[in-house]
């Protein structure tokens, strides 16, 4: 199997917690992934993110991310609404999203995918899980799967 060329990607976290975003960001380091992190705190900076808007008018200093880490329970625009607004729009449902939350609610996975998810994951308990989760991420997502060019 010919291996394809490593390039770093760009994966949009949307997550309110930020103990969640900060140890996200350590266990990326930690597994030495191949990547440039950007976070949002909620749904709503999300879209601002994604569309532009806002805060984000730079595209520089926002660029379109080849996968976005979403968590589900958050404040003003949850992950699932989210979610719904992100894949009804034509200009950003091709770009993947993996659900990482907490929640190990049926309903919550099963909406999830319907919505249309790549992938739902319940966050690790420990830095140690979380590293592992990363790094796994992080060979599937950058070594094996083609992301589109944007």
């Amino acid at each position: 199997m010919t291996r394809k060329l490593m390039q770093p990607i760009t994966i949009l976290m949307a997550d309110d917690d930020e103990d969640d975003r900060l140890l996200t960001i350590d266990a990326l380091k930690e597994s030495r992934v191949l990547n440039n992190l950007f976070c949002v705190e909620d749904g709503v900076e999300l879209l601002e993110y994604l569309r532009h808007e806002g805060k984000y008018t730079d595209p520089e200093s926002a660029p379109r991310p080849s996968l976005i880490l979403l968590d589900l329970n958050m404040p003003r625009k949850d992950g699932r609404e989210a979610l719904q607004e992100l894949k009804a729009d034509p200009k950003l449902r091709s770009i993947p999203v993996v659900i990482l939350t907490t929640s190990k609610e049926e309903e919550d996975m099963l909406r999830g995918y319907d919505l249309g998810c790549a992938s739902y994951i319940t966050k690790p308990v420990n830095f140690e899980g979380l590293v592992e989760l990363m790094r796994a991420l992080g060979r599937y997502w950058i070594e094996f799967v083609e992301l589109p060019q944007e």
